[in-house]
């Protein structure tokens, strides 16, 4: 089993990464393979709506050969997903939702290609817009069939300059539960595949 994380933050080795390496350390200590993606510095470009992607059902973006491709091919050759971002204007940021637009366009467009995959959001915030951040990665991942774990809070840590989120506790807490959970559930859903 694998899980692959994405990374939407403009600051490769920032509050988002510290957050998503804590889910990803508790996967690895249930020995599932992971793998960080940083997309700090790269392109993802938006989705143009050239439906391409539903004409050739071939699990790619027809339409942009850019870095969001290569998530896309992350994204479908894991078994758990994670997006992580940080708020931006009480949302996501561009790349991240370009990225979400686009995995989600080429995932209806072959609907196997994210059915019954675990996926988890974690978001870093400085102060609020947390749970609609949140609440926009859950969206791809409810309309594409995905399984969300729970946490023992919203899947959040809270620090403003590069780093800080590691004095919050809870939000650490919180990331190493997910772990756990997602690691619980990813087990339990392969058992019945």
């Amino acid at each position: 089993m694998k899980v692959v994380a994405f990374n939407g933050s403009a600051r490769k080795d920032g509050n988002t990464a510290i957050l998503l390496e804590r889910v990803l350390e508790q996967l690895r200590l249930e020995g599932i393979e992971t793998e960080l993606i940083q997309m700090a510095g790269k392109k993802v470009h938006g989705c143009t709506a050239c439906m391409k992607c539903r004409e050739k059902k071939d699990h790619r973006c027809s339409g942009l050969n850019d870095f969001g491709n290569d998530c896309i091919e992350a994204a479908d050759a894991a078994d758990g997903i994670i997006i992580g971002s940080p708020v931006y204007f009480a949302d996501v940021t561009a790349e991240t939702k370009a990225f979400i637009d686009r995995l989600g366009y080429v995932g209806r467009a072959n609907p196997e290609m994210l059915r019954r995959k675990v996926g988890a959001g974690v978001i870093a915030v400085r102060r609020a817009g947390a749970v609609h951040a949140l609440d926009t990665i859950n969206h791809l991942f409810f309309i594409s069939e995905m399984i969300v774990p729970g946490s023992s809070y919203w899947n959040l840590g809270i620090g403003g300059p590069a780093g800080s989120v590691a004095d919050d506790a809870e939000g650490l807490g919180t990331m190493d539960t997910l772990g756990r959970n997602m690691a619980w559930l990813m087990k339990r859903v392969s058992d019945r595949a």
